[in-house]
Formats: C-alpha cells, structure tokens, sequence
C-alpha cells in the first residue's frame, strides 16, 4: 500500500489537476460524479448541506459559515479548494484536517472503480469528501463550489440554502466571455424551493438570476437590498468591526476590506439557515466572525504572517478582488512598500497591474506551477507600467530578498496568486516561522 505522500503523488499524477495544468483538467458534466456517487452509495444524502459559489468571497464565506455552525454545537463538513499547504485543507470536520490515512485508505479501496473512469483531481476528491463526512456522521457540510457551479460536480448535492457571493471576469474560457454567461453558470446551483442568497449583484446579472430563481420556484435573496451591515472599521489590534442593525457590533478576524461585502452576504444567510431549522444564536455568530481562522484553519485573506516589518499575504487573484486589495495597499502607513507579485496565465494580469501601487518595491516572481507567468515576463510587463522592481525565479527567493531589503517600519505583501501564497506559507512552515 502506498503511504501518504505517495498516495497523493498518485493523485496529482493520474488524474487531470486543474491547479496545475488549467484547461486540460477542465471536464464538463456530471457522468463521473453520478458514477462516483454511486459506487459509494450516495454519501451526501446522509448529511446537511450548504452550498457556496461565487468569483470571490466564497472561501471566507463558507469558511466564516462553517465556524458559526461549530459555534453553534454542530458537527461541520468543510469542503473548500484549492489548498494552500496539504491536500487535507481541502476536507474538514470542525475545523480538523481529514486523516491521513483516510486519503491513503479511500484511494486504496477505492481505485480499482474509480482509475477505469479517468475521473478529474476535482471530481475524485469531492466524492472523497462526501464519503469522508457521511462515515464520520457530521450534522452539516459547507461546500465550496470548485469552478462555476452548473457543472461542478458539488452540484449533485440538495442544500438548505445556496449562497452566490458575486460574479466578475474569471475563468472566462469555461464559464462565458460575459458577466450574465457567468453568473447563469452559478446561477446553476439554484435548486427548486430552495432559498438562495446573492452577495452582490448588478444590472448584467441580477436579471439572470431572477429568472433562474423564478423558474425553480427558489426564494431569492439580494444581501445588497437589505443590507445588514451598516459600516465597517478596522481595529486597533488588526480586526474588522462591523456595526450591523439586527446583531449590534460584531467583530471579525479577518481584515481585508473587501470582507464587508462578504459579512454582509454571512448574516443575510443566517435567518435564512434558522428558518430551515438550525439552531443558531447572536453568540454563536459573534464567536464565528470572531475566531474563523482558529475554528476552520482559514489561510491567506488578508493574513498578517510578520510584524516589523509588517509581512501580508493575500490569495486575491483576479480583478474583482484586487479592486479591494489595490485601496487596501495604498491606504497602509509605511517608510516603504514591498510587493512579492506574480499570477497564472488565465487571469487578466494586464488590468491587475494598473491597479497596483506605483510607489512600491517589486519583487516580481513565478509559483510553482505549470499555470505561472515567467518571471520575466511578468517583470517585463511590470516595467512597461512604471513598476520598478527585479525578477526571482521562486516565491521562496522573492521574499527572502524582500525581507532581507526592509526596515522594521516597512510594509511586505505576497499576493497576485493563490500559488503564491502556497508557496509562501510552504517556504515559512517548512522553517517553522508561521503559526500553526
């Protein structure tokens, strides 16, 4: 039998990975996931569910989702991608990291079925997923949706509620070339009589899915209508303060400014998941926002890894989420500004960078993954916009230069890709430098 490092060896090697490869690993429809499912004896109808998509936020979401439901008393699936550090990220139970011998197991029992389907990485880790959570008898599982949502194979799943916290230019090769394409592949989530809560909306898309609601027969939910949170603050020890009209004063761990939006879309959900019958409390809330990063092991929204200097790391990869993270740079008090940057081929790297910092130092750089721009060629395009700045082949190297370069009173952030904070935390693990 394989150990584990072999076995997730093996998982990345037969399987098409769409973190590493992109298009390649990209299948469309549900055959492999209805097989899989199957084969296992349909684990998710054993458990509750919640189901999350979206461009950006999603994570956050169901991440802060999933840290209220444990506050609350229940046992929580958590069902997020892609991982950062350790492929057990990607499947939870109250915040714990699937075993690694339940990965070593599930592929060795399982394997004779799954290798004559040529299933995707995708594919074969939800039906993992689902069968890791019904074996441990959770009470509700909070699932990300991988790509889009019509198509995804999460889609198999009957939640109480859906969740779609916004919709902007991504995966355009798969999705559409528009924001209604896009939003009528998430809107594929939307089950019949199901409610369904919208984080943010606009005129291309909000009429996308009223009608996709309207013809489902789902209660549809704009956050943005009735907005809960009133205003938002950041606090003297690094936390965000939302005063919001039903709950008072909540504050959250996570800081980037764009969590505003995403709180707004969490407590609109909320009424929502008691009015289907689960238990939740103004404590359980405030104890959620409050500690989501220790409750569910939460990584890279707006993750302060080093004071003095002051080092931030950030998954934001695409224009949607670095509207917010290019004001959030800008706005921070510094003698100078150092930026780890690099992003994957599929991403509109071209508008990123008009929106990044011109006062800044750059480090431009390349993750480990087949999807990533050269690093010279990301430097190149960099100083066409006025970036000043040198080129380092690995993330590692990019940040030890940045490091080694700043005063105690300096601003570090690594960002422009989730391969680049992976790397990132990888590199401070391995030397013991983060926090579990």
């Amino acid at each position: 039998m394989l150990d584990y490092q072999q076995t997730v060896e093996y998982l990345y090697a037969s399987t098409p990975v769409f973190e590493k490869i992109g298009a390649g690993a990209y299948k469309e429809g549900l055959s492999n996931t209805h097989a899989l499912d199957r084969h296992l004896g349909h684990p998710h109808r054993r458990f509750k569910t919640v189901h999350v998509a979206g461009t950006n936020g999603k994570g956050s979401v169901s991440h802060t989702l999933a840290a209220i439901l444990q506050s609350a008393g229940y046992k929580v699936g958590l069902y997020t991608s892609p991982h950062l550090v350790d492929f057990r990220e990607r499947i939870r139970v109250d915040g714990k990291c699937v075993s690694e011998q339940f990965v070593v197991d599930f592929v060795d029992r399982h394997r004779s079925f799954f290798e004559p389907l040529h299933p995707s990485f995708f594919e074969l880790t939800t039906a993992m997923a689902f069968d890791y959570f019904a074996q441990e008898g959770i009470d509700i599982a909070v699932v990300e949706v991988g790509l889009g949502g019509r198509l995804d194979c999460t889609n198999i799943i009957t939640p109480l509620l859906s969740v779609i916290t916004n919709i902007s230019l991504d995966h355009t090769q798969f999705l559409g070339d528009t924001l209604a394409k896009i939003a009528a592949e998430k809107a594929g989530i939307i089950k019949p009589g199901i409610p369904v809560v919208i984080g943010e909306a606009c005129d291309e898309t909000r009429p996308v899915f009223e009608q996709v609601a309207h013809h489902a027969g789902a209660p549809i939910h704009f956050a943005e209508d009735h907005p809960v949170v009133e205003s938002a603050a950041h606090t003297a020890d690094l936390r965000m303060a939302y005063h919001t009209l039903p709950y008072g004063d909540i504050v959250g761990e996570l800081c980037g400014d764009y969590q505003q939006k995403n709180a707004n879309t969490i407590l609109t959900a909320v009424p929502l998941l008691q009015s289907a019958g689960i238990a939740i409390s103004l404590e359980d809330i405030q104890t959620g926002f409050a500690h989501v990063c220790q409750m569910t092991g939460l990584m890279g929204r707006w993750q302060i890894l080093h004071e003095h200097p002051t080092v931030v790391c950030d998954t934001g990869h695409n224009v949607g989420g670095w509207q917010f993270l290019s004001r959030q740079l800008n706005a921070q008090p510094c003698r100078q500004m150092r930026i780890v940057f690099g992003m994957v081929d599929d991403k509109d790297i071209d508008t990123v960078m008009d929106m990044l910092p011109r006062q800044a130092q750059y480090y431009f750089t390349r993750a480990t993954s087949k999807r990533a721009i050269d690093e010279q060629k990301v430097l190149e395009l960099g100083c066409s916009k006025g970036l000043m700045g040198r080129a380092y082949p690995s993330v590692a190297e990019a940040y030890q230069a940045a490091i080694s370069e700043a005063s105690n009173d300096d601003f570090i952030f690594v960002g422009g890709s989730s391969y680049v904070v992976a790397d990132l935390l990888t590199v401070l693990k391995t030397d013991e430098q983060v926090k579990p």
